[in-house]
């Protein structure tokens, strides 16, 4: 297939997408673009781009560019959607697909405007362990999922001594909670109530964040079935060798499996057989540069899948509406651990005119 041409909006963890696209045989990254212009001569010199630009609307103007990757801050991403669809170009963005579902509704009537495919980076569905676990599911080796157990713990403290990351617009529910709640929705779509506790830690406190920085959350599915996400993002973590600081779970009728990120390791047990337990020798894939902060090896994965999508012309999944339920489940969340109250999603879509996807 002739290589798809790449526009990158948000060169901080853009560098991640930049990095799977020079070295895929599918993307031409034909030109970047960040507010601060330092930023882009040095990712210009580090990964050799041939241009840059500060301005979004330049780049959107650019006939030659098919996809515009979007890497900016949670709450300007519904902004840079529509105008990117706007201007007739796919997108990739990164996860949340927004954190205003009044936005949502905007981005939903602009897709279905436009012709173009919008595909939500849930990049966690695209790393080696997590891929090897949805496998044996879709080939029914686990039997019927009896519930599914996700947890995202982090030390990122580093992350809040960024100025933008001390605002209120700025919460760990969507950058860090949204991974493991996407994979309970991977494999429980049809989540309909949660009910949620968050608190925000000292050290939170004293770096300047409000925002809750612990959350533990569980999940009710329309079918019965039940299951729990948890979250931590300032405290120290425990060695590797006991605990994962991603990992999901899920527990069957014919068998169990366990999917960890950072140890690259995937473990199951089905009924009557040996346990299972796999490691992967890909952290030079993965993990290319920043320590484990920036995870290129699974941008490549996805944006990869999503080239796959377009030349097929296959609707990509996450798509703005799976996105959106997303979006809510997480608004659902906040509302519970504001209200101490279980909250179903059919009641923050409907608020937001999105009945049609309760």
């Amino acid at each position: 297939m002739k290589k798809l041409q790449l526009g990158v909006l948000g060169l901080g963890e853009g560098r991640s997408i930049i990095s799977g696209a020079v070295n895929s045989d599918m993307w031409d990254v034909r030109l970047i673009c960040d507010v601060n212009e330092a930023l882009c001569q040095e990712m210009m010199e580090k990964f050799d781009i041939k241009d840059y630009t500060v301005s979004y609307r330049d780049m959107l103007e650019d006939p030659g560019i098919d996809a515009i990757g979007i890497y900016t801050p949670d709450h300007l991403h519904a902004a840079h959607i529509i105008m990117a669809l706007e201007a007739g170009k796919h997108v990739i963005c990164t996860k949340p697909l927004t954190t205003d579902l009044k936005e949502g509704k905007r981005i939903l009537d602009a897709s279905l405007k436009s012709d173009k495919k919008v595909f939500v980076g849930q990049s966690t569905r695209f790393f080696e362990s997590m891929i090897r676990q949805r496998e044996a599911f879709e080939q029914g080796k686990l039997g019927d999922i009896c519930t599914v157990e996700a947890c995202y713990n982090a030390d990122h403290r580093w992350f809040l001594e960024k100025s933008w990351a001390k605002s209120n617009t700025f919460k760990w529910l969507f950058g860090g909670l949204s991974h493991p709640v996407d994979l309970i929705r991977w494999y429980l779509p049809d989540i309909e109530e949660v009910m949620a506790y968050g608190d925000v830690s000292q050290n939170a406190r004293d770096l300047g964040h409000g925002n809750p920085d612990i959350m533990h959350v569980l999940f009710k599915t329309a079918s019965g079935r039940i299951a729990r996400v948890s979250g931590t993002y300032s405290c120290v973590l425990p060695p590797e060798q006991r605990d994962s600081g991603m990992s999901c779970i899920l527990r069957g009728t014919n068998g169990s499996s366990q999917a960890d990120y950072h140890e690259l390791r995937y473990s199951e047990q089905i009924q009557g057989g040996d346990p299972v337990i796999m490691h992967f020798n890909k952290d030079s894939y993965y993990f290319r540069f920043g320590g484990r902060h920036h995870h290129a090896g699974e941008y490549q994965n996805y944006i990869e899948y999503f080239a796959r999508c377009l030349c097929d012309s296959k609707n990509p999944a996450p798509d703005v509406r799976e996105g959106i339920v997303t979006v809510s489940c997480l608004l659902a969340i906040e509302r519970s651990m504001e209200q101490g109250r279980a909250v179903r999603l059919s009641e923050i879509l409907s608020e937001n005119g999105l009945e049609e996807l309760v």
